[in-house]
């Protein structure tokens, strides 16, 4: 089986050659340390290995990165490359209640999430209970390994609803979910996360670094109806026609999985700590346009069935971030657009296939 240091050509290269381009005085740091990563086998966590791997390659820098996993042998399957890295090794175990390994890890990447689109009523609590049991289980862990920096990888959910009003929600926006509304479940887990995150980031004096995450696109994201993008990707791979559930005037903005990296090592690496970041695109699209980009994607224009007749008297529902802090404080933006990442996530799926 080929591995990352056999001849395996990585069809990311473009990409993580991207990331490194901009990332790549950073790395230093790491040189010769370990990473402890929970949620390493997800989409994020997938990414972080892949830019990891590159980097330590590349670089030289004889790091090294302990991946949590419920399940290794799935992994396997999606990333062999990765799975057998001789710099990436794996934990099993559950985030609320893992057995903390040994060692000395002064960096913690605490990625672990259970978001899903379709969350129904009866998971909610134990969506709530991954988020927020995991969150203090993995720094009750920090407090044994000689931790420095812990990246928590949080969420626009914590605003709540985006006021109609507001073309880019704002780190210094102090609105939230809804408390008696069980969809609020997965925002309110995250919310707790950042608050105990920096609780005891303050009290045992290490740097925590608060990444909100929004909406993204790219490799390694699953095609199983979560999200709009990937329904019509997936609409656009059996053929089309691409089919838009709803009006498709809902307002959304997407960040490319390369692009989203270099947030996230950026504000692990020089971030200041305590301080929340949004992550994400300010370049909104309506859900109705993203269609048609997808539709022009497969060359299939015009091949777009919208749902439900738009209502012209209905508030717009928008989830779009300001990236203001980020982009003034660590100079970080989108660098590849809309298009061209639906075009290079098209690509990638169809070489695994």
């Amino acid at each position: 089986m080929k591995t990352m240091t056999d001849n395996y050509e990585n069809p990311l290269k473009e990409d993580l050659e991207h990331i490194l381009s901009h990332t790549e005085g950073l790395w230093e740091e790491l040189r010769g340390k370990n990473i402890f990563i929970t949620g390493g086998t997800g989409f994020f966590g997938t990414w972080f290995l892949e830019s990891f791997a590159w980097a330590n390659r590349r670089l030289n820098l004889n790091a090294s990165i302990l991946v949590l996993t419920r399940d290794i042998n799935v992994f396997r399957k999606k990333a062999p490359h990765l799975a057998n890295d001789h710099s990436i090794s794996f934990h099993q175990g559950d985030v609320r209640s893992y057995e903390f390994p040994k060692g000395v890890f002064e960096y913690i990447i605490h990625a672990a999430a259970s978001f899903q689109s379709n969350m129904r009523e009866e998971d909610a609590l134990d969506v709530f209970d991954i988020i927020a049991d995991g969150t203090r289980h993995t720094l009750e862990f920090g407090k044994q390994c000689n931790l420095r920096k812990f990246l928590l990888i949080s969420s626009g959910a914590v605003y709540g609803k985006q006021k109609p009003n507001m073309k880019g929600i704002h780190e210094d926006c102090h609105q939230g979910p809804d408390p008696t509304d069980w969809h609020s479940a997965y925002g309110e887990g995250k919310r707790v996360a950042e608050l105990i995150t920096i609780l005891n980031a303050r009290k045992f004096n290490f740097e925590a670094k608060i990444a909100r995450c929004f909406t993204f696109l790219g490799p390694y994201q699953r095609l199983d109806g979560q999200w709009a993008i990937t329904d019509f990707i997936n609409d656009g791979l059996k053929g089309g026609p691409i089919v838009v559930k709803g009006d498709g005037m809902p307002c959304r903005s997407y960040l490319y999985a390369a692009d989203l990296m270099i947030f996230l090592w950026k504000i692990l690496f020089d971030g200041k700590s305590c301080l929340p970041y949004n992550v994400g695109s300010d370049v909104e699209t309506s859900i109705r346009i993203l269609a048609e980009i997808v539709a022009d994607s497969f060359k299939m224009e015009g091949n777009v069935v919208i749902s439900e007749k738009q209502v012209t008297d209905r508030d717009n529902n928008r989830y779009v971030p300001s990236i203001e802090r980020a982009n003034e404080g660590l100079n970080l933006r989108q660098y590849i657009d809309l298009k061209s990442a639906i075009k290079r996530t098209i690509e990638f799926i169809k070489l695994q296939n």
